[in-house]
């Protein structure tokens, strides 16, 4: 049997299922807050054009408004200025939106400590029970966080120290940048980064070192905890803005089973 037809199959009869790691888009979206001096990003929002009405009488459309990094998003290489240059979200190659996905459960370490940063020894742990990480896939990070995100202020769990989010140490970002087979790295959280990673050196070094490097980000997925850790193929369907640096994105992943 064709290997398509198969794949078609398998879906009709259940053999493979789709998960959405898709958050709903809506007004109440969480989105990423910047210091006030910085330029910040547009919550989503609909404008009605008609609604089977005199404006349309036998159609329902709007207009919408949005950041290009608002709710579940696709970061390409030049939305940072070491990726300046790199490719824009249209000049992705289609075939790089599609991949095998390994998927690294720390979501009782993130609940014991918000802050809770993964290291190289805990992806090499993964690998060494796991496999290696897939050749062109994606290092997707389980935390639980996709469990806030009903609201804003659970979301980015920010105080007067600022937003306690978990993410990727320093030496791990260097090297899933650099030294790891996989394109992208995908979280439930607002940013690839940890909360706290204005802070580090260099700041935020997932969006600094991964993009530099070529590579891209999931943002706010969903439901990761239906996946397993290896064998799931993700398929990120962003819009091809031209000139953008990222785009609101539909990401399902296909699952045995």
């Amino acid at each position: 049997m064709p290997v398509l037809t198969q794949l078609v199959e398998s879906l009709r009869s259940g053999a493979v299922r789709v998960v959405d790691l898709t958050a709903p888009l809506s007004s109440s979206t969480p989105t990423l807050q910047l210091p006030e001096q910085f330029g910040q990003t547009a919550s989503f929002a609909l404008e009605e054009i008609s609604a089977y009405d005199d404006r349309g009488p036998a159609w329902y459309w709007n207009n919408f408004r949005t950041g290009e990094h608002t709710g579940t998003h696709f970061d390409a290489p030049n939305h940072w200025v070491t990726g300046k240059g790199n490719d824009d979200v249209a000049s992705v190659p289609a075939a790089r939106l599609v991949g095998p996905a390994a998927v690294l459960d720390f979501s009782e370490q993130v609940a014991a400590d918000p802050d809770f940063l993964v290291e190289v020894d805990h992806v090499k742990q993964w690998e060494t029970d796991h496999g290696p990480l897939p050749d062109g896939g994606w290092l997707l990070v389980r935390t639980g966080w996709d469990a806030r995100s009903h609201s804003q202020e659970e979301y980015l769990n920010a105080d007067e120290n600022g937003p306690h989010t978990p993410g990727l140490s320093v030496e791990c970002a260097r090297w899933v940048a650099e030294e790891s087979p996989v394109v992208g790295l995908g979280v439930e959280t607002v940013g690839t980064d940890a909360g706290a990673a204005a802070g580090f050196d260099p700041m935020f070094p997932c969006h600094t070192l991964m993009h530099g490097a070529g590579k891209y980000g999931l943002t706010q997925l969903q439901n990761l905890a239906e996946l397993p850790p290896l064998g799931a193929v993700v398929v990120a369907g962003p819009l091809r803005i031209v000139t953008g640096s990222g785009s609101p994105a539909r990401v399902l992943a296909l699952v045995e089973g």
